[in-house]
C-alpha cells in the first residue's frame, strides 16, 4: 500500500485477522483485494468497529435537539406569545439556541479550556469524549426543564403562560451542541487513520441524520401507542387533553440511559486504545 501510512497489528477484535491471513487458494490464484487484504486495512476497520458503539450514543443526542424544531414549537403554540407589544412565534425560540452557543463559543475557547489545561496537561482542557458526555447531559436537562414547563403550563392560564418559560430548555439545547456536536467532530477526525479522515468525520453527520429519523420514529410510536383506545393520546392536536409532559420525561429518562450507555462505551473504547 504505497503512499498509505503503516498501522501496526492489534489483539482485539481477532476475528477480523483471518482477512489478512493468506491461504493456499491465495497463494495459487491473483490477489484478490475482496478475499485477502493487508493488515493496514484490517486494522483500519477495526477503529471504525471501535467507534460505533459511541457513534450510537451520539446519535440519540440529536433525537433530543431534534425536539427543538418538533416538540418544542407544539408546546409553545398554545402560550402567550406575547412579550410587552411584541409578538414572539414559537419557533423564533431558537435563537435562545443558537446565541447560546455564539457566546459560549468564545468562553469555553478563552476562560474553561486554560482553566482545565492547568489541571488536566491537555492541550484542549478535557478529552473529547468527557466533552461529548457533558452535551448528553446537557441536553437531558434539556428534556426535564421542557416537563417541568409544561407541567407549568397545562396548570396555568393560557394568559399567564408566557411563551418565554421556554428559553431555559433552548439555552440547554444550545449548550450542549457547543459540548457534543464540536467534540465528537474532534473525536472522530482526531481517532480516525489518515487514510479515513473523510470517512469518520462524516459519521458526525451521519450521526445527525440519524438523530432526526429516530425522533421521528419515537414520536409517531409514542403517539400511536398513547392514543389507543380512542384516548387522545400524550401528543394531540390540542394539548390540553394531552399528556406532552410525559413524553418529554420519557425523553428525560431515556437520555440518562443513553449517558450511562456513552459512558460505558467510552471506558471500554479507551481501555481497547490502551490495551491496542
Amino acid at each position: 500500500m504505497k503512499g498509505v501510512e503503516r498501522i501496526e497489528h492489534t489483539t482485539d477484535l481477532e476475528f477480523f485477522d483471518k482477512a489478512a491471513v493468506v491461504t493456499a487458494s491465495d497463494e495459487e490464484a491473483p490477489r484478490n483485494p475482496w478475499r485477502l487484504c493487508v493488515v493496514t486495512q484490517v486494522e483500519e476497520l477495526k477503529i471504525l468497529v471501535r467507534m460505533l458503539p459511541v457513534w450510537a450514543c451520539i446519535a440519540f443526542f440529536y433525537t433530543g435537539t431534534a425536539q427543538t424544531k418538533s416538540t418544542f414549537v407544539e408546546q409553545g403554540m398554545p402560550m402567550d406569545a406575547h412579550v410587552g407589544a411584541l409578538r414572539v412565534p414559537p419557533a423564533s425560540l431558537a435563537a435562545f439556541q443558537m446565541l447560546t452557543t455564539i457566546v459560549l463559543i468564545p468562553l469555553y475557547d478563552r476562560v474553561f479550556v486554560p482553566a482545565a489545561r492547568k489541571h488536566t496537561g491537555r492541550e484542549k482542557g478535557i478529552s473529547d469524549l468527557l466533552r461529548i458526555g457533558g452535551g448528553l447531559a446537557t441536553v437531558g436537562l434539556s428534556m426535564a426543564a421542557a416537563a417541568t414547563v409544561e407541567t407549568k403550563r397545562a396548570s396555568a392560564a393560557r394568559t399567564t403562560a408566557s411563551i418565554l418559560w421556554q428559553a431555559p430548555q433552548f439555552v440547554l439545547v444550545g449548550a450542549g451542541e457547543l459540548l457534543a456536536t464540536i467534540g465528537q467532530l474532534d473525536f472522530f477526525y482526531s481517532q480516525a487513520p489518515p487514510a479515513m479522515k473523510t470517512v469518520c468525520t462524516a459519521l458526525g453527520l451521519l450521526a445527525v441524520a440519524a438523530g432526526d429519523y429516530l425522533s421521528s420514529v419515537i414520536v409517531t410510536a409514542v403517539s400511536w401507542a398513547t392514543a389507543s383506545g380512542g384516548r387522545p393520546g400524550w401528543i394531540p392536536d390540542d394539548l390540553s387533553e394531552g399528556h406532552l409532559d410525559r413524553f418529554f420525561w420519557m425523553m428525560a429518562g431515556l437520555g440518562c440511559l443513553d449517558l450511562l450507555a456513552f459512558t460505558c462505551c467510552a471506558k471500554r473504547y479507551n481501555k481497547s486504545r490502551k490495551a491496542c
